[in-house]
C-alpha cells in the first residue's frame, strides 16, 4: 500500500479553462522535493460525471485510485437548474510514496461544478483538459441519459463507458437502449463485475449445466438479470429467472439446485472500479448477456 506524501489545492468560483490549467501547472511546478517540479505519471484520463445525488460516493470511490491509477482525473458536476451559468472548480495534486525509495506517484484531480447552460456542453470542457495520447474513460452514475446532448457528447471522447446498472430503474428494460453504445464505446458494467465470481465457478460445473433451464438468483436486480442473461447466451436456449431481492450476490439455484459459494471475497467498490481501469477492449460476453437479458 503506498503512502500519502502530500496534497496542494487551488480553488475557484465563475473561472475559465485557461485559468484551471494555469492554476494546475501552478500546483506541479514547485510540488516536488525541495521545490523541484513534479513529473506526470498519469496512465489515463478518468472522467466522472457526477450528477446531485452521486457526488459524495463519487469522490469516495475516486479515493481509492489515486496510488494505483495515477491519472488525471476530472469530476463533472452537472447543475443544469442553477441560477447562472458559469464554472466553479477546485485543482488539486495528490503524490504517493511507492515502496522503491524515491520513487512516488501523482494523481490530478479536477473538479468542475457545471451551473446551468455549462452543463449541457461537457465535451467543449474537458477536451482542453485531457492528457494527449492516453486513454480516456468515463465513470456514469445513475442510469445514462440516452439521446441527450451530454451523453452523446461525452461518448465521442471517450475511449470506455463504465456504468453500474445497479444504479438502474426498470430493469431489464434499461438494457435495451445500452446495446445501441457498444458499437460506439466500450463499455463496462460494474454489476457486470460483481458477478465473475459465480460465472466462473457456474462455468466450472459444464457440461452438467447444458440444459439448465431455470435460475434462481438472491442478489440485485442487476446481478440476476445479468447472470440470466449470460446463462441464456452461453447455453444458447432461453432460461426463466427467479429474483430473490438481496444488496449484494448471495446464493444461485439452478433448476431448483443450490450451487455452493465460490471461494473468495466481493472486492470493495474501488477495487471493481480499479479492475475496469485495466481493461481496454470490449466485452463481447458481457454485451452478448445484456442482449439476451434486454429481450426478455
Amino acid at each position: 500500500m503506498a503512502t500519502q506524501l502530500g496534497r496542494m489545492e487551488w480553488k475557484g468560483e465563475d473561472v475559465s479553462l485557461a485559468e484551471v490549467e494555469r492554476e494546475l501547472a501552478a500546483l506541479r511546478s514547485g510540488g516536488g522535493e525541495n521545490g523541484a517540479p513534479l513529473q506526470r505519471t498519469s496512465v489515463m484520463t478518468h472522467l466522472a460525471w457526477l450528477p446531485h445525488g452521486w457526488v459524495e460516493k463519487g469522490r469516495k470511490t475516486l479515493a481509492g485510485l489515486g496510488e494505483r491509477h495515477p491519472s488525471r482525473a476530472i469530476l463533472l458536476l452537472p447543475e443544469p437548474d442553477a441560477g447562472d451559468d458559469r464554472i466553479d472548480a477546485s485543482v488539486r495534486v495528490e503524490c504517493f510514496a511507492l515502496d522503491s525509495p524515491g520513487f512516488q506517484v501523482c494523481s490530478e484531480v479536477i473538479e468542475l461544478r457545471l451551473r446551468g447552460a455549462r452543463a449541457g456542453a461537457p465535451a467543449s470542457i474537458v477536451l482542453p483538459l485531457l492528457i494527449f495520447d492516453l486513454p480516456v474513460f468515463l465513470r456514469w452514475r445513475g442510469l445514462p441519459p440516452y439521446g441527450a446532448r451530454e451523453l452523446e457528447q461525452m461518448v465521442g471522447v471517450t475511449d470506455r463507458l463504465i456504468v453500474d446498472s445497479t444504479e438502474w430503474p426498470d430493469l431489464p428494460s434499461s438494457y435495451a437502449r445500452l446495446t445501441g453504445l457498444f458499437e460506439r464505446v466500450a463499455v463496462s458494467d460494474i454489476a457486470w463485475a460483481r458477478t465473475i465470481r459465480w460465472r466462473t465457478h457456474l462455468a466450472s460445473f459444464w457440461p452438467a449445466i447444458a440444459s439448465v433451464s431455470e435460475i434462481r438468483v438472491r442478489s440485485t436486480e442487476a446481478q440476476a438479470q445479468l447472470l440470466r442473461g449470460w446463462l441464456a447466451s452461453r447455453l444458447g436456449h432461453p432460461v426463466e429467472l427467479e429474483h430473490e431481492p438481496s444488496q449484494r450476490l448471495e446464493g444461485v439455484a439452478l433448476d431448483g439446485d443450490p450451487v455452493p459459494l465460490p471461494p473468495g471475497d466481493p472486492p470493495d467498490p474501488s477495487d471493481l472500479l480499479s479492475d475496469e481501469l485495466d481493461t481496454y477492449t470490449r466485452d463481447r460476453i458481457y454485451e452478448e448477456a445484456v442482449r439476451a437479458a434486454a429481450e426478455r
